[in-house]
């Protein structure tokens, strides 16, 4: 079976997998704080949670945003698994094309979204993750990453409004019923759910006129489909598209599958 990480700045989703068959998915906390013994009961914990033993764990792939917990995790695979894990980094055959001017700088996670995209929809694409940061993928029917853009994450972007603004309550990021909010809450909901819809359908239309093409639009992260139901431009929400990405670049780079 194939363990596969995707660690950010948030969140790790982890997603187990035996063949192609994805059989476990948990999303817990990115605690930079966390050493690789409390990781390595929480993994155990998970697994058992499901019925799994983790010797049985032959494979383990990741993709990290987060340097500060690379090493507790390899410390895990190998000591809970006996594996050394597969770190999505420069050098590692990813089938991704990165045509930028500098792809050390590129995000594993932009990687792994883009791996599981061409796989699933094919090019030309705009991925597009609601994280932490909201980030936009431009990739073409040959593979190319071309580059994107990157925005504050709405979550972010609430939080920094209650933070900032001494009168303004945190708030849940669902859509009001109307643009025009009769109450506080209201018109926070509305610029978070509205507000970023609308950035998100402008962005494509400016990103597809500079492809000259017509791509196909996947949409990820926690609140994709949030976005996706009040804005017009997302095409599909793919909540496993960095999972199916890193099972990929696994595969490619061993010959085998877990």
């Amino acid at each position: 079976m194939l363990l596969v990480v995707d660690v950010g700045n948030s969140h790790t989703v982890l997603g187990l997998y035996e063949g192609s068959e994805l059989i476990g998915k948990w999303r817990v906390v990115s605690a930079t704080y966390r050493t690789g013994d409390e990781l390595f009961i929480l993994l155990t914990m998970l697994l058992q949670s499901i019925n799994v033993n983790p010797k049985t764990i032959s494979g383990c792939c990741v993709s990290s945003v987060v340097p500060q917990l690379n090493a507790s995790l390899q410390y895990v695979c190998r000591h809970a698994f006996d594996v050394d894990p597969l770190m999505v980094e420069p050098g590692v055959k990813t089938g991704i094309i990165l045509q930028c001017d500098n792809p050390k700088e590129v995000g594993a996670d932009r990687i792994a979204n883009a791996a599981g995209a061409l796989s699933e929809y094919q090019g030309p694409l705009i991925i597009i993750d609601f994280g932490t940061a909201t980030t936009f993928d431009v990739v073409t029917e040959r593979a190319e990453w071309q580059g994107g853009v990157i925005a504050p994450g709405v979550q972010l972007a609430a939080d920094a409004l209650f933070e900032r603004c001494a009168k303004l309550p945190q708030v849940d990021i669902i859509p009001p019923k109307n643009v025009i909010g009769r109450d506080t809450v209201t018109n926070i909901q509305a610029g978070l759910t509205y507000g970023y819809a609308d950035m998100v359908d402008g962005l494509v239309d400016r990103i597809s006129h500079e492809m000259r093409a017509t791509p196909k639009v996947v949409a990820t992260g926690g609140l994709a489909k949030i976005i996706a139901n009040v804005g017009k431009r997302i095409d599909i929400v793919d909540s496993l598209l960095s999972l199916k990405g890193l099972r990929i670049i696994y595969e490619r780079n061993t010959g085998t599958t877990p």
